[in-house]
Parts: structure tokens; C-alpha cells; sequence
């Protein structure tokens, strides 16, 4: 799984096509959709009009509340294919926490071992539904994904799911414009040092510990600099300088109802 890829939330209609496709061209080989931001053939569109090879890319879709059992599941599974016009999905999110999610599991399972999955995982799930979740499943989740940005940066969580061998990744990455980051004296004394925006030193930070990330972009100037990260080497002091800043609170009051 590449390090940065591309969010695609809020991208609707031609604009997610012409956005997914210059991303690839760009360089961007992570996709990131879901039933839920209801753009999946948009994303699917997008990644025919690149010209790239489907075998050099990496997508990652999510099924959601609506597919809240085994059969629902399995059925989602199937439209998210079609949707994306592919015979296979690279990694398989269930989006949320949900009651059902161990039924809706066990499909995601199955399509992992007929081939139609390549990775299995889950979203959104802090350290103690993490642990609840894996005693009730079959194959360990691949990837966690979840908020995590420079003021939300779960140190704790990412230890957990790499005991078990579950990779985190953010979504948000630069805390979607809530906070700026470009106010922000340590990134910006950083990013100074490196010739880096702020907002580049926010993603190497995460992506140096190891932390997939996909900001969402639809400028090319943006598209450019997000994916611009792995020409410098933050030292141990910057990253523990970055640490201070860590607010350690969600900056997105709808987790909460998890």
C-alpha cells in the first residue's frame, strides 16, 4: 500500500473523474473511495481516463450502515466492483463501527479468499473496539483507518495495531482546514528549514512513522505538494518538537456517535 494517496470525499460527478485522473498521471497510485461518498463510478471513470495500468495502482473502497448484515454485504462487495469497473479491489474498509459489523466481516472475508479482495480492513475503530473486533474474526484486518493528523496523532493506537499487525492509516491528514496549519510556529520553523510547506511537513510526519495517508486535494498545485514528501528526513527532535502540538481530541464532533 503507497504511503500517500488520494482522498476522494466530497468529489462528485466530472470533477472526480478529471481529479482521480490527473492524480495518476501526477504520480498518486492510492485511490481512496467509498459507498458512502456515493462516487465510486466517478472514481471508477477516472481511473480508465488516466491510462495508467490497473495493475500499478492501489484501490481502496468501504461499505457502510446500509449493507448491516452478512447478505447486504456481500451484495455491497459486488456493486462496489461494478461501480469501479474492476475485477478486483486492492483493500475492503468496513467504513464505521457497526453492531453487524462482524457479519458484514465475515463477506469481506470471503471475498478476500475467492480473489475479488486483495486486503481486508475496518475504519474508525479505536483501541478498544479494535480489540473487541479481532476476537470475532477469522483474518486480522490489514489497515485501520483513521482520523489522524499532527493534533490528533494516536501514538497508543498505532502501537496496538502494529502489535497485531494491522497498519494504521489517516484520513484527514491535514486536519481538513479546521486548523490552520500554516499558523502553526513549529511546522512552520520546520517547514522553513526544509523549503516544505507546512502542510508537506504535517504528511512526512505521519507517513515517516510509518502511517498511510490520503489528503484530499482538487487543485494540481496541492495534488503535486502532498505527494512531494520523501526528499527530506525529519530528525527525532523535530518529530518530538511535532509531538507537543498534539491536541489528542478528535476535531470531528460525528466520531463521537461511534
Amino acid at each position: 500500500m503507497p504511503l500517500v494517496g488520494l482522498g476522494t470525499w466530497n468529489l462528485r460527478g466530472e470533477e472526480c473523474v478529471q481529479v482521480v485522473s490527473k492524480a495518476i498521471q501526477l504520480g498518486y497510485r492510492l485511490i481512496d473511495t467509498a459507498q458512502m461518498y456515493e462516487n465510486e463510478k466517478e472514481v471508477g471513470q477516472g481511473i480508465l481516463k488516466s491510462g495508467i495500468d490497473r495493475n500499478q495502482l492501489f484501490i481502496t473502497s468501504k461499505i457502510y450502515r446500509i449493507s448491516n448484515s452478512y447478505e447486504k454485504a456481500k451484495y455491497a462487495i459486488e456493486e462496489t466492483l461494478n461501480n469501479l469497473q474492476l475485477d478486483h479491489i486492492d483493500l475492503l474498509l468496513i467504513h464505521e463501527p457497526y453492531p453487524q459489523g462482524p457479519q458484514m466481516y465475515q463477506a469481506l472475508e470471503e471475498a478476500f479468499l475467492k480473489g475479488k479482495v486483495m486486503s481486508i480492513g475496518i475504519s474508525n475503530y479505536d483501541e478498544n473496539r479494535y480489540q473487541e473486533f479481532i476476537k470475532n474474526c477469522k483474518i486480522i484486518p490489514a489497515v485501520n483507518q483513521v482520523e489522524n493528523h499532527v493534533y490528533y496523532q494516536k501514538w497508543e493506537l498505532h502501537e496496538l495495531l502494529m502489535k497485531h499487525g494491522t497498519a494504521m492509516q489517516a484520513w484527514s491528514p491535514l486536519a481538513q482546514g479546521l486548523l490552520n496549519l500554516s499558523d502553526q510556529t513549529v511546522l512552520k520553523k520546520i517547514a522553513s528549514k526544509y523549503n516544505k510547506t507546512p502542510a508537506q511537513i504535517s504528511l512526512r510526519f505521519l507517513t515517516q512513522r510509518g502511517i498511510s495517508v490520503v489528503p484530499k486535494s482538487k487543485h494540481e498545485l496541492r495534488l503535486k505538494e502532498n505527494i512531494d514528501i520523501f526528499d527530506f528526513h525529519l530528525t527525532e527532535e523535530e518529530i518530538n518538537q511535532i509531538r507537543q502540538i498534539d491536541q489528542n481530541d478528535t476535531l470531528f464532533s460525528w466520531t463521537k456517535n461511534f
